[in-house]
Formats: C-alpha cells, structure tokens, sequence
C-alpha cells in the first residue's frame, strides 16, 4: 500500500490509484475570473453614473431659485423636516461670543439676535442682506438662539 517515491510517502488506494492528486490550475480559467470581475465592476460604475445623470439635482435635495417675477433668490435643502425653523433678519458676519460663524440681527434687540452656522450652505454670500433663513435650533451655550442654516430666502 505504502510506496516510497522521492523520500515521500504514496497513500493509494486497494487499485492502485493516488487518493491525493495534484489540483491543476488553468490559466484561462483565472482570466475568465478575472474578466468576469472587472465586468461587473465596469457595469456597476456605468449604472451609477447613468443614475447620476437621470436623477441631476432632484436626488439630492438642494435648490437654488428665483421666486416668480420678484428678486427672491432661494437657496438651500428642500428638506423641511429637518430645517423646519425660521427667522427673519440682516445677515451679519461673525457670531454671537464664538458661537456660529453669522448672526442674524432682528427687530428687538439684542436678545433677539440669532447666532447661525451652516452645514450645508456658504452663508458668507448673504452677508449684508436681509434674509429669511431656515434650519434646526440647537441649544447655544451663550447665544439666545443657535441655528444651523439649511435655506436661505434673500429678500433684498
């Protein structure tokens, strides 16, 4: 049962026949692998892409308008759950003791004064203009009122 070949061990079985062969690789077979691969990955890509296109702003929730004949600019998400605060005033830079990078001067005085940041929106484009923005109200540490801006209305 035991034969010595090359100083190893031969298991065969009660025929004659090795119980352990050699797996034999085909080179054309690792190609076809490797063809199949990239064609996927190529179709993946070109779907996207084409998805991409079909969709163009629709998809990602941001517009930027002009309001019927009047020269109101609107900027920003169309996603009102989220941004669903709002608040009128004149845009200014700098924000209220370190907090936001704008703020938002309103009637009233100085507490009504909102501190503004953006996450989504490059508000420097609105300063010195009267707005109206929306957003989400968070909790300030010194400001009054702390929002994040997601769409701004330019009234000027």
């Amino acid at each position: 049962m035991f034969s010595k070949k090359n100083s190893a061990i031969d298991i065969q079985n009660a025929t004659g026949q090795p119980l352990v062969r050699e797996l034999k690789s085909s080179a054309t077979s690792d190609n076809k692998k490797l063809i199949g691969a990239s064609l996927i990955i190529f179709l993946g890509v070109f779907t996207g892409f084409l998805l991409s296109k079909s969709l163009g702003n629709k998809g990602t929730g941001f517009r930027r308008d002009r309001i019927g004949g009047t020269d109101k600019e609107v900027v920003g998400s169309t996603d009102t759950k989220t941004f669903r605060d709002s608040a009128e005033g004149e845009l200014e830079a700098g924000g209220i003791n370190g907090e936001g990078t704008h703020s938002l001067i309103r009637p009233g005085g100085e507490s009504q004064t909102v501190a503004l940041t953006s996450s989504v929106l490059d508000l420097s484009q609105f300063e010195g203009k009267k707005v109206r923005v929306w957003g989400e109200t968070f909790a300030g540490q010194t400001a009054g009122w702390f929002m994040d801006v997601g769409k701004v209305e330019v009234n000027d």
